[in-house]
């Protein structure tokens, strides 16, 4: 009977232990509208599901269906890298990282090499693809944009690989700079919601807000910020969302900027009961598009890593439904193939000029 009495309370040891070791400290610093002094909250005080919906969607999900595409070559790299003064250059390498080059300066969004989204190397989501880019690959990355703390986004043996590189400048919503500093990676900055800081010499960050949660433990949720990023460049004004639910404040991001490209979020929303306050789906997706204007979107954190339960291929399909229903373009709204490229030009600049 006391052996029965012990397992339970040596498990609970364990999982303490364990998320000690995996926890990352959190946000220090005075209260705001969105933060109350130890935790986060959204900008429309929604919440991500606790511990008991996330048990009864384990025993009751059922995924759709994935490849493992991992046998497939990696492509010759074939990113263009634009010297100052052209345009706003992409490269999709898988789920939410992309190669940004702009105005002769190299920058990353969540970059994730490793094979699981995990903080171990045995158990935990596998990538289904490899990234499209080889990391020996890469050109001199000047800036890194983390959006959040969790395992797909913030890889921290990516992060330490590309510091020792690169030495790039790691830029992070308010508190990851301490989980960075501690794991030895130290040129970095941390930035509110509506915070701005001078990247490079021509490249402007700001923080924007986004609909998420933060957390690498069981015990440090939302002690850390999540957020979105807008870059203005002399090329152009590209936002990337991050990772992010619908929410009524994309309206207040498209009034701030005039934004020429985005990179939004269309995966990982099923079932919608579960993800629709963490996640946006396609449709969704395309109503963040339309409210902040933008010229042109490209879809991201999708198609990688397994981590909800539609199939692999249905963000893509959804996405073209999506568009089909809001009478909008493929060039409007479309999807990279990894290791693929896009240019933009800027076509506002030049119809104002038509016009004028």
């Amino acid at each position: 009977m006391i052996w029965l009495l012990a397992i339970p309370l040596v498990l609970l040891i364990g999982l303490l232990v364990v998320d000690f070791q995996i926890s990352a400290p959190g946000y220090k610093g005075p209260e705001s509208d969105h933060f109350d002094g130890t935790k986060f909250h959204n900008p429309d005080k929604l919440r991500g599901r606790g511990l008991y919906d996330m048990a009864k969607w384990a025993v009751n999900g059922k995924r759709g269906p994935w490849e493992n595409l991992n046998h497939q070559p990696i492509p010759e790299s074939t990113h263009p890298r634009p010297t100052a003064g052209q345009n706003i250059s992409v490269t999709f390498v898988n789920h939410s990282t992309y190669l940004i080059s702009v105005d002769g300066c190299h920058i990353l969004t969540d970059p994730v090499w490793s094979y699981r989204a995990s903080p171990y190397s045995w158990v935990g989501p596998k990538r289904m693809r490899k990234p499209g880019l080889r990391f020996d690959d890469l050109p001199p990355i000047d800036v890194v944009l983390i959006s959040h703390n969790h395992y797909d986004h913030l890889d921290i043996s990516t992060v330490k690989k590309i510091s020792r590189a690169h030495d790039p400048l790691f830029i992070t919503p308010l508190g990851v700079s301490r989980y960075l500093n501690k794991q030895g990676v130290h040129k970095t900055v941390d930035l509110d919601w509506w915070d701005e800081h001078a990247a490079t010499e021509n490249i402007d960050v700001t923080g924007v807000p986004a609909q998420h949660f933060s957390g690498r433990g069981v015990f440090d949720r939302d002690q850390t910020l999540w957020c979105g990023y807008v870059l203005q460049t002399n090329s152009g004004t590209l936002y990337f969302a991050g990772d992010t639910a619908y929410g009524s404040f994309f309206t207040d991001i498209g009034q701030a900027f005039h934004i020429d490209v985005s990179l939004i979020p269309i995966g990982a929303y099923k079932p919608r009961w579960f993800m629709q306050p963490i996640h946006t789906d396609p449709e969704e997706a395309v109503k963040i598009h339309r409210d902040i204007d933008s010229e042109m979107s490209i879809g991201s954190h999708f198609g990688t890593f397994p981590l909800a339960d539609e199939g692999m291929d249905e963000p893509a399909e959804d996405l073209t439904q999506a568009r089909g229903k809001h009478r909008l373009s493929e060039s409007d709204f479309f999807t990279l193939e990894e290791g693929e490229a896009y240019t933009h030009q800027k076509k506002r600049e030049v119809l104002d000029m038509v016009g004028e």
